[in-house]
């Protein structure tokens, strides 16, 4: 069981960190644009209501996008990184903004300078292109990291429930709906709105830093 607790957690954190990438490498002569954090996968729909946990089931299932993105903890990841995103989006498009006003400038001005302005001029776009690119590579660099903080800190956080909700209902397996390929279950089995319920209650118990 702990291999497949293991692979869940997995899965639980990417989903809280997969996104745009931030930042590409593009011609620093176009502005970036904010990032658009697409919207979680909706769980799995159901006919039927909602039906009671089996007893004595020994397999179970969660829908670890609607954790990730449902819960406190990954509320929370999601807005640490969307805040990320933003300051290093405004600083690449306020860069971006000077290169594009040096380029206009050197290709309007550039019959009227003199040698040495012009010569000042092509270092200053070189300058800017540079900066540009460094804010790029900086900005992918942050978010890279920041995930992995996230990643630990919500692994750390999902482990001890995952852990819980297995002993206590005596599961042998405990998977992902989304990735685990079923064809049919029994809805009983969703065991997501326990884990939120759960994860959201340590959270609110836990030592503010």
């Amino acid at each position: 069981m702990r291999v497949l607790k293991m692979l869940i957690v997995v899965a639980a954190v990417t989903a809280i960190t997969v996104g745009p990438a931030l930042a590409q490498t593009t011609p620093p002569a176009q502005p970036t644009k904010p990032p658009t954090t697409p919207a979680p996968a909706p769980p799995a729909a159901t006919a039927e209501a909602p039906r009671p946990y089996p007893e004595g089931a020994k397999i179970a299932y969660i829908d670890i996008q609607a954790v990730a993105s449902t819960s406190v903890d990954g509320k929370a990841a999601t807005a640490k990184l969307q805040e990320l995103e933003k300051k290093k989006v405004a600083e690449i498009q306020a860069k971006n903004k000077q290169l594009e006003d040096a380029r206009t400038k050197q290709q309007t001005s550039s019959g009227i300078m003199n040698d040495n302005a012009r010569l000042a001029l092509e270092k200053e776009v070189d300058k800017l292109t540079r900066e540009v690119q460094f804010l790029q590579q900086e900005a992918q660099s942050d978010r890279q990291a920041l995930q992995n903080e996230l990643q630990i800190e919500f692994q750390r956080k999902l482990t001890p429930v995952l852990d819980a909700i297995g002993k206590e209902k005596g599961l042998h397996m405990l998977f992902d709906i989304q990735n685990n390929g079923a064809m049919w279950v029994d809805t009983g089995l969703d065991l997501t709105q326990e884990v939120i319920k759960r994860l959201d209650a340590a959270s609110k118990t836990a030592p503010k830093k």
